[in-house]
């Protein structure tokens, strides 16, 4: 059996007679141009695409945020609204325990202030103590200056309403009162005639 030689096998292997026709080589050019052509297409798609799903994951991930930052504003809303209930909480109870008849009252008062407590902490309430830490604006409001022997000058000595977080963030600053030096209102007029 012979074997006839058929021009498509010069067509692959470009001719093995020197070369190929000025056709083929046109032909082969166009085809490779075609072939970037199509490779620079499928790139920018696949970039396209690329690009759409992290549009689509941080949209996602933005309204996510979003829904968080409002519920969280409507509980710190609640939240804020019920501080007053605590106080007066605090209060009834200063001023049952020193009426013996109302030992049943004042447990009971003190059973639901733990409880609203406990549910609030759920939710990242947390309150914080100020007697004795140096004042910090942030976390403090003062309603008085006391002069305060013995105390550092600037340091809470007194709290008249407890301060409380909210997740770490101060949610109400507690109101203090603030150790003053007894000398210093007394030199302040002095410091004006220097």
């Amino acid at each position: 059996m012979t074997y006839s030689r058929d021009s498509s096998d010069d067509w692959a292997s470009g001719s093995a007679a020197g070369g190929a026709s000025p056709d083929q080589e046109a032909e082969l050019l166009r085809l490779r141009e075609a072939l970037e052509a199509k490779s620079r297409e499928a790139d920018a798609a696949r970039d396209r695409y690329v690009r759409t799903v992290a549009e689509f994951d941080n949209a996602r991930k933005r309204a996510v945020r979003e829904r968080e930052e409002l519920i969280r504003g409507a509980n710190e809303s609640l939240i804020r609204e019920l501080l007053p209930v605590l106080d007066n909480f605090e209060r009834a109870l200063q001023a049952a325990r020193g009426d013996a008849g109302a030992a049943g009252v004042t447990a009971g008062v003190e059973l639901i202030q733990r409880e609203l407590l406990r549910v609030l902490e759920k939710f990242g309430v947390t309150a914080f103590s100020s007697v004795g830490a140096p004042f910090d604006p942030e976390r403090h409001e003062a309603v008085a200056r006391v002069p305060a022997a013995g105390h550092p000058e600037m340091t809470v000595v007194g709290e008249t309403a407890r301060g409380y977080l909210l997740n770490g963030r101060v949610l109400r600053p507690a109101m203090v009162t603030v150790a003053m030096n007894a000398d210093s209102e007394a030199g302040e007029p002095n410091a004006g005639n220097a």
